[in-house]
């Protein structure tokens, strides 16, 4: 009964009880009990001991199988623990059981891992709690917000048995996708807005009010709010950037079609300088494109609305002044014409449109519109002209150098050594080469002007006259003016034999008449030098020598050159410049030379 604890407490706990039995057994003696009742109550409190051992050991069980749970459950957490946080280098107890039989010790060294793993998981589990809601925050920037609550459209679920390094680094990696994203999102909504901003600005409009129309996150100052940069606030973002660019473009052509009406209605006016400053900043639109047009306020509709009421303003002017305006436009068409030596259209001339006007008849607005039609047309008149024109002025210019060279060689004193005679002489050698084309330019300009006259299906009219006329009667007049001059050269020729023949007859040869001064006074200019240049002559039909027929000769006349030519044709040309005295002096004396004896 005594059988179990250490030796030394067997000893002890036997010699007690040996000395108690005898004590009892002495004291039952003294008693006077008997034999079987003192056995009686031995077994009593044999049982009785029995019970107190069984009752212990019950006890004992109890505190071992408890303590066995409380090793398994610790074990049980610390893998669950080792498993969901991955840690796999830990050295287990179950690995450690073969060196420890105590459950004590087993449960000592379990313990202090577990909490180690739990302090652990709290930090992982913080780890994955903010990288989750950094996610859910961004995803939600991304896809958009459910702004009744302001939380994401959707949420992510995190695996609270699977915290390991890996799911960490997967979570990071997601985190850093998403970052990377937001980035770019945000660098292009950037981009957007300040696109937004710069238009808002040009167009005058509420920047604040057109973003928040987008989204309101786009405008919103509080740092709390994050910026919405889900595709739907691109495409709203990309909408509003087009809407804005088709009013500009509006805009533009709406404001140029002012500033032209503008510009048209200062010329017609002659507005001053003063009024035409106020609106000098925004005629810079007729030279710009759309991507350069970046001033603040420029195409606001305070801008626009100034400018409309401006052209308003002169358009009543106009209509108050509309009988000046309609005469001055019509003096500018003739003198455009008159430049260009065009028949001006004579429906719209000075009496007729000033009779119009005050018999009410005609609307001067479209008189006027009649007239700048007119204008347009001798602009490009002009300008198919303009060759041929070019050609004409080579052509006369060529005719000028032609009458100087003859007024020159007239010049008795010509080679003397007076002051600028070289000048004139190499201006000489000059006119000459020119006089040498003119033949060419001629035939040139004819056939320049039939070409002219080909395409356009119509004559190529010079001052009225239809000018391939002119040239050819330029050309006959030329020839007969070549002709007189031969026979004039052939009629001195003929004189100076005479005068030989009259020398030798009568051994006396009379003195040739001293030339005065060869042209008046006014038939010379100063070219600045000090020398006199003879002026270009203009010679009449009557004279020795027949004015040479051009344009500019006819244009003086007030375009009378088919009259001048019908005179022309009708008067016989005098072309012998010879006194009725000289001619009766040559008969005679070749009457004497042919009727006299010749001389031995």
């Amino acid at each position: 009964m005594l059988a179990l604890g250490s030796p030394t407490i067997r000893v002890r706990t036997s010699t007690n009880c040996n000395v108690l039995l005898k004590e009892l057994q002495q004291i039952w003696n003294d008693i006077g009990e008997s034999e079987a009742d003192q056995d009686r109550m031995l077994l009593e409190l044999e049982r009785e001991c029995l019970d107190v051992y069984r009752r212990k050991v019950d006890e004992a069980a109890n505190a071992k199988a408890r303590l066995h749970q409380s090793v398994a459950a610790k074990e049980a957490e610390l893998a669950t623990l080792m498993a969901t946080l991955g840690e796999l280098n830990i050295d287990s107890p179950i690995q450690r059981e073969k060196r420890s039989n105590s459950l004590k010790e087993k449960l000592a060294s379990v313990a202090p891992l577990v909490e180690d793993l739990r302090v652990k998981k709290e930090e992982r589990m913080k780890q994955f709690s903010d990288i989750k809601a950094q996610i859910e925050k961004i995803s939600g920037e991304i896809s958009g917000y459910n702004h009744l609550n302001n939380a994401p459209v959707s949420s992510l679920t995190l695996d609270e048995q699977d915290l390991s390094v890996r799911k960490l680094t997967e979570y990071q990696a997601h985190l850093h996708t998403l970052q990377k994203e937001k980035s770019d999102r945000l660098h292009k909504v950037l981009e957007c807005v300040n696109e937004v901003h710069s238009l808002c600005g040009v167009l005058g409009l509420d920047f604040g009010q057109t973003v928040s129309e987008v989204d309101p996150s786009l405008h919103r100052t509080s740092i709390e709010q994050s910026t919405n940069i889900s595709n739907s606030t691109f495409e709203g973002l990309e909408q509003t950037i087009q809407k804005l660019k088709t009013e500009r473009k509006a805009r533009i052509q709406k404001l140029k079609d002012i500033v032209a009406s503008l510009l048209e209605l200062w010329n017609l006016m002659d507005s001053s300088r003063e009024e035409r400053s106020k609106f000098s900043r925004i005629t810079l639109i007729l030279g710009n494109s759309e991507p350069e047009i970046q001033e603040p306020g420029f195409l606001s509709t305070d801008i626009i609305e100034q400018a409309s009421a401006e052209v308003e303003r002169l358009t009543e002017l106009k209509a108050s002044r509309m009988k000046e305006l309609v005469m001055k436009r019509r003096s500018e068409l003739e003198e455009m014409c008159r430049m260009a030596h065009i028949e001006p259209d004579t429906s719209t001339s000075a009496e007729k449109s000033n009779a119009l006007i005050d018999s009410g008849l005609v609307d001067p607005s479209e008189l006027l519109a009649n007239i700048e039609a007119q204008i347009v047309k001798a602009k490009e008149e002009a300008l198919s002209r303009k060759e041929i024109m070019d050609r004409i002025d080579r052509w006369l210019f060529a005719c000028e150098e032609e009458n100087w060279l003859e007024d020159y060689n007239q010049d008795e004193n010509r080679y003397s050594a007076g002051r600028g005679a070289h000048i004139n002489l190499k201006r000489a050698e000059r006119a000459r080469v020119t006089v040498n084309k003119i033949p060419a330019i001629v035939d040139n300009l004819i056939n320049k002007t039939l070409a002219w006259e080909d395409e356009k299906k119509m004559s190529f009219l010079y001052d009225g006259a239809r000018l391939v006329s002119i040239l050819e009667d330029y050309k006959v007049s030329r020839q007969q003016k070549e002709e007189e001059k031969k026979r004039s050269r052939d009629q001195k020729k003929l004189q100076d034999l005479l005068l030989t023949e009259k020398e030798a007859m009568y051994g006396s040869r009379p003195s040739p008449r001293k030339s005065t001064s060869f042209r008046k006074p006014n038939g010379y200019r100063s070219n600045g030098n000090g020398s006199m240049t003879p002026t270009p002559r203009r010679n009449s039909v009557g004279s020795g020598t027949p004015e040479l027929l051009t344009p500019r000769s006819y244009s003086g006349r007030q375009n009378g050159y088919f009259k001048e030519m019908r005179r022309l044709s009708t008067t016989p040309l005098n072309f012998v410049a010879v006194s009725k005295e000289d001619t009766m002096s040559y008969a005679s004396v070749c009457g004497s030379v042919l009727g006299s004896p010749p001389h031995d």
